[in-house]
């Protein structure tokens, strides 16, 4: 597929958030949404207006008006030519940046892209610390964008949230600054556990006379007993919360 790239005809209006552009299609498919190289910079393109209706595509020879963010597009010139960034292009820096303005989710990197390259940047023990935090809290962001996007169910949503913070707890430890709060990760997932550990236990032993949407339900919950088992050993200076978690260790062995 060949690589979405555009011309400059003329800058319309900018300012510091952006601006309107004239523009023509010069290769692939140019689409709304897409992150666009000029020089070091990084453009969003939000909007595309052709022959006066908005459209979210335009192919090469076609020509449209295009409303980018970024300071840049105030600096474009005539005839320059901007290339869609590939999503695995895309820097720290720059999706830090991008995600401070809750960009709209049918922007790219997708947010399932976003996700892989947050848990890939998290987990990659040859960058530094400090930098895989970082590319932590991206992941973060990637799983609520992916929840809002696919319409996750609450538990799923959770479920993905605490595998994120459960890693980075258990590879920097606990702290502010560190891979956060172990106690209060196990309350927030503690609340939401409808059931008591013997009620999840009975059901447990009995998973496979329940309906599907039980079965469910119980998978979801045991997910959320891993992640809370996995930072246990954080538990020290939270007692009550401690022994909370430990009413749950012996349930994970009997559900589904």
């Amino acid at each position: 597929m060949s690589i979405a790239e555009f011309q400059v005809y003329s800058v319309e209006e900018a300012d510091a958030a952006g601006g309107l552009c004239a523009v023509r299609c010069i290769g692939g498919v140019v689409r709304t949404g897409q992150v666009y190289a000029a020089g070091d910079a990084r453009l969003g393109l939000r909007d595309i207006e052709r022959h006066g209706n908005r459209v979210t595509s335009l192919r090469a020879g076609q020509a449209a008006r295009v409303r980018l963010t970024g300071a840049m597009t105030a600096l474009l010139t005539r005839g320059q030519v901007l290339t869609a960034v590939p999503p695995g292009g895309h820097a720290l820096a720059d999706l830090e940046a991008w995600l401070a303005t809750d960009p709209p989710l049918a922007d790219e990197p997708h947010p399932l892209t976003l996700r892989s390259h947050g848990v890939s940047g998290m987990q990659d023990d040859a960058l530094p610390d400090g930098m895989r935090l970082r590319w932590g809290r991206v992941a973060l962001a990637a799983v609520d964008r992916t929840a809002a996007w696919a319409e996750r169910h609450p538990l799923d949503h959770a479920i993905d949230r605490a595998g994120v913070r459960a890693y980075l707890i258990r590879q920097f430890g606990p702290g502010p600054g560190l891979g956060g709060d172990p106690a209060g990760l196990c309350r927030e997932l503690l609340d939401l556990i409808d059931l008591t550990p013997a009620q999840a236990a009975a059901e447990g032993l009995a998973w496979r006379d329940l309906p599907r949407r039980r079965i469910r339900h119980l998978r979801r919950i045991k997910l959320l007993l891993n992640s809370m088992a996995a930072v246990r050993p954080h538990l020290t200076g939270a007692p009550d919360t401690a022994r909370a978690v430990d009413a749950w260790a012996g349930v994970r062995a009997v559900l589904p």
